[in-house]
């Protein structure tokens, strides 16, 4: 079975639509979701209704948590905290229901679903192999899924040896078998990526062969950009999407 991975597609409906189309075109049998479907996008609705629609899996991210109020605004950034309560005020009571009934970690086909790290399904960010190390240690699968930091990142652990890790681009082909170690895989972020490359970020994930495929989708990023904008939304939540930061 062939699994698009996706997430941190915070609100970003013209990223979203892109991935899923590229999803299909390649042959993805379904998608797993691993959480931040609002935020710092404008079209909270139309993400969570393409996640009701198509999603095998979703997790629940920490914009989406904060959006619910299962934790508090105080610990988001300025930004994050006013898409987020201008979202509350927006976003309609069932999909409301849908993102609070959302847990921020899982597991699948003896695969790791977090949205944030094994550790930390809501907050920690996994960027060096020390912290991947620290996740590898905790995890009990093999294999495990995290988003959260918005960049496409894998690490490994071989037996008897130490974490290392890399950044993932477009078009990177990856062993993932048994005899190879264990692994953490972040297919990077659908609606707002932070690697310098604006291009939405999402995984496919062969369960079959134990391969993982990173695939990157142009966009209409001004569109995107528009919708934040006429919601007055913070200009720079607009703004860095053309940058991929």
């Amino acid at each position: 079975m062939q699994v698009a991975i996706l997430s941190d597609i915070h609100g970003n409906r013209h990223a979203f639509e892109a991935v899923l189309a590229d999803a299909e075109l390649v042959g993805a049998d379904e998608m797993w979701c691993l959480g931040d479907l609002v935020g710092y996008g404008a079209e909270p609705d139309a993400c969570v209704e393409l996640a009701r629609r198509h999603a095998a899996i979703c997790l629940a991210g920490n914009h989406d948590m904060g959006v619910t109020g299962a934790i508090g605004l105080e610990e988001f950034s300025t930004g994050a905290a006013i898409a987020a309560r201008w979202t509350q005020e927006t976003i309609s009571d069932a999909n409301m229901q849908f993102l609070a009934a959302l847990q921020p970690a899982g597991e699948e086909d003896s695969v790791g679903l977090y949205h944030a790290s094994p550790r930390d399904p809501v907050w920690e960010y996994v960027l060096s192999a020390l912290l991947a190390e620290l996740c590898l240690d905790s995890q009990p699968q093999r294999v495990a899924l995290i988003g959260h930091s918005h960049v496409a990142l894998s690490f490994v652990r071989p037996e008897g040896d130490v974490a290392t890790g890399e950044a993932r681009r477009d078009g990177d082909d990856l062993d993932i078998g048994r005899g190879t170690g264990e692994w953490l895989l972040n297919p990077g972020s659908v609606g707002q990526p932070r690697d310098g490359d604006p291009r939405a970020a999402w995984m496919l994930l062969d369960l079959d062969r134990w391969q993982a495929r990173w695939r990157r989708v142009q966009y209409d990023v001004a569109g995107a950009a528009a919708a934040i904008r006429a919601a007055r939304l913070p200009d720079s939540l607009a703004e860095r999407l053309g940058y991929g930061q």
